[in-house]
């Protein structure tokens, strides 16, 4: 157990060698992570299990400057496309396998595990670090990483969502985006810019199966229809007119002017097509603005609009969302994982990213004072206020109609969500797919839900046993 004995000092990042940005640390399958530790002299291997998402292979390619400030500690990454990553993670973390020494998770798993005593409390390491201010992180944010007021796990980005649009072929077509889009603005407009001949789809919307993929934007729609995974008695509602509403209009969008291949496509097959100018809108996660803003890697930065959610019955509709990073308690070189875990999460590492690649590709909202840089504050005069407001926005009274029984806006913050999301988005991964309908992928979906239902009501008339007779 880590007892903190003073400041730990950090390097003066601004002073460490400009060495080459290019090199990546090497990229290891499981198989290759067994047996990590010390790898010669006082040196320590540690074994990183990330999310090949853009901004994390930013922070590969920028490895040279961590062995600069950490000569004694080798970092071997695990990359993976998000639906593996979160397998293996979790297959390696419940049940105490210790092949990783720091994973990247999110705001779903860490209170979950915190309690079941899988993490680490970092609150102590980040406290303990000069110069790390954990106070900075996002308040939202911060506090959906922490249990009890301790940091389990520290931001690399955080996001909500909103929608992203062609500002320059929306003023050429004389189209105005609302300020407010609702779902019906959205059909709208995309039935107006879509040329499939062009290959130029009004729309592009997730429908890759997976809770973090295609549920994360869906979850949303069926929270501003009314819709919710389960009422306050733990009743599956899947089945209501709300979510049947909210998912036919999905499906339907996606499928009448969304792109080609829509139920295979990730957050990652969204950036590509609308970064390189094939779509003429976007919901998704706020974290696109690095890429799609980038001038290296995309043709419409600078081109581009940004207003919240569309809704229906509510105000709001963003999610809340975090990458994080986690050290698990089986990790037998926690100093060392950490040194890597507060490189990736501070300040300094932010101002690495605008000096070393660019400013645009900077991982946003996980600290209060990167909007504060001059460079970024510049870059991100479009999309900074409106990032902030939607992770303001994000919470369950903003967002939803009616009261839930759990945490959670675009998840259920239960241990059964990740195998119960996961097998409703392949329902509706088919709807898209044309393969059922939508009325028969929730019809399965509500089977599905029930099983996990029952389990809660069980729960809970158990305690109101033991609390009437007590």
């Amino acid at each position: 157990m880590f007892q903190p004995s003073g400041a730990r000092r950090r390097p003066d990042r601004r002073r460490a060698p400009r060495l080459l940005a290019g090199a990546a640390a090497l990229t290891l399958g499981l198989a290759g992570c067994a047996g990590a530790g010390a790898v010669g002299g006082d040196g320590e291997q540690i074994v990183v299990a990330i999310v090949s998402n853009p901004q994390m292979q930013d922070a590969i390619s920028l490895q040279d400057h961590f062995r600069a400030e950490h000569p004694g500690v080798d970092v071997q990454f695990v990359s993976l496309p998000e639906n593996e990553a979160r397998a293996k993670i979790t297959a390696s973390v419940a049940t105490g396998g210790g092949e990783f020494d720091v994973v990247m998770i999110s705001n779903y798993e860490t209170p979950m595990w915190a309690e079941n005593g899988w993490i680490e409390n970092l609150q102590p390491y980040a406290d303990a670090t000069e110069g790390y201010e954990p106070d900075d992180f996002v308040p939202s944010v911060r506090e959906a990483l922490s249990v009890d007021g301790d940091l389990y796990s520290v931001p690399f980005y955080g996001e909500s969502s909103f929608l992203a649009y062609r500002q320059d072929i929306f003023d050429e077509r004389g189209l105005e985006m609302p300020e407010r889009p609702t779902w019906d603005d959205v059909r709208d407009l995309a039935a107006e810019l879509h040329d499939p001949a062009q290959d130029f789809s009004g729309v592009c919307l997730r429908g890759l199966a997976g809770w973090g993929e295609v549920m994360a934007p869906m979850g949303t729609v069926i929270n501003t229809f009314g819709g919710r995974w389960f009422d306050e008695d733990w009743n599956a509602r899947l089945d209501s007119p709300e979510v049947r509403a909210a998912a036919e209009t999905y499906v339907e969008t996606v499928q009448q002017y969304g792109q080609p291949g829509a139920a295979t496509s990730g957050f990652g097959d969204c950036l590509t097509r609308f970064a390189q100018g094939n779509a003429a809108m976007w919901y998704d996660a706020t974290s696109m603005v690095s890429s799609v803003e980038d001038p290296a890697s995309s043709n419409v930065a600078g081109d581009v609009g940004y207003v919240p959610a569309p809704v229906s019955e509510t105000d709001a509709a963003g999610w809340l969302y975090s990458w994080s990073l986690a050290i698990p308690s089986t990790s037998e070189h926690k100093d060392a994982a950490w040194d890597f875990v507060s490189w990736m999460t501070d300040q300094d590492y932010i101002e690495l990213v605008g000096e070393e690649l660019s400013w645009e590709r900077v991982p946003p909202g996980s600290r209060l004072s990167t909007y504060e840089i001059p460079e970024y504050a510049e870059v991100s005069e479009a999309y900074a206020e409106a990032t902030l407001t939607a992770m303001g926005e994000a919470t369950q009274e903003n967002t939803m109609t009616e009261p839930v029984p759990y945490p959670g806006i675009q998840f259920v913050g239960i241990p059964e969500f990740q195998d119960l999301g996961t097998r409703v988005g392949q329902q509706m991964s088919a709807a898209i797919a044309g393969q059922k309908t939508v009325a028969e992928a929730l019809e399965q979906s509500q089977s599905y839900a029930e099983t996990v239902a029952e389990t809660y009501r069980d729960e809970a008339d158990a305690a109101a046993t033991t609390d009437g007779g007590s």
